[in-house]
């Protein structure tokens, strides 16, 4: 079998694989297509890029199962006018997933090192409308609020009331909320002109959300 035919198979694999996880989105299913997980990750672990499960990164971290990025993609309703705010960058397969569906997407981490190996990543993938930034993700990006959509990437206890605040009206937040060492629920919410609206999806497990910028 030649290169191109094994690449296309193993995509085609992949996007099955998506399928029967419930990930029905048309223009999700083509942003993670056209998104090459393999290009996150590095190592030992790389030949394993096209499974349907976390692999551990840099700095401890991990780079979440294809399904639950499209699952929470999916679950963030993003339009191609959309501003995107993501809080914790980690590998930035995310962001990359975010770019092919948003007009800007801004991602904060709070491990450096990570987010230069994301903007080299993003550079070679020419991925023009991503901005990464080494900040404490709990706090939000209040310069470049209010965002259309937040989607944070490790679990806090409760929504962050700084990134609630963050969030425009008619705006959608996907956050994992629950204690760090049980599974979590993600949580959709909704702001409307008098408050917010919050939705359970489905069981799940992140690393916590943690304050303060990392000792790398």
């Amino acid at each position: 079998m030649s290169d191109a035919a094994a690449r296309a198979e193993r995509i085609m694999r992949f996007i099955y694989a998506l399928r029967s996880k419930g990930v029905t989105d048309p223009a999700v299913l083509r942003a993670m297509e056209r998104i090459d997980r393999g290009a996150f990750v590095r190592g030992i672990f790389a030949e394993r890029a096209y499974e349907d499960m976390p692999l551990p990164i840099a700095c401890g971290q991990t780079i979440s199962q294809p399904s639950v990025v499209a699952l929470m993609t999916e679950a963030l309703e993003v339009s191609p006018r959309d501003k995107v705010l993501e809080v914790g960058t980690g590998s930035g397969y995310q962001a990359a997933i975010l770019s092919q569906l948003a007009r800007r997407v801004y991602t904060v981490e709070r491990h450096r090192r990570l987010v230069l190996e994301a903007r080299t990543v993003f550079e070679a993938l020419k991925l023009v409308n991503i901005t990464a930034l080494s900040a404490d993700g709990s706090f939000g990006l209040p310069e470049q609020a209010p965002f259309d959509r937040i989607i944070v990437t490790a679990a806090a206890e409760d929504p962050p009331g700084p990134l609630l605040a963050q969030l425009r009206v008619g705006g959608i937040m996907v956050v994992p909320v629950g204690q760090s060492d049980t599974v979590q629920s993600l949580i959709k919410v909704r702001r409307t002109e008098t408050g917010f609206e919050y939705d359970e999806l489905r069981p799940v497990r992140f690393v916590p959300l943690l304050e303060g910028m990392a000792q790398d």
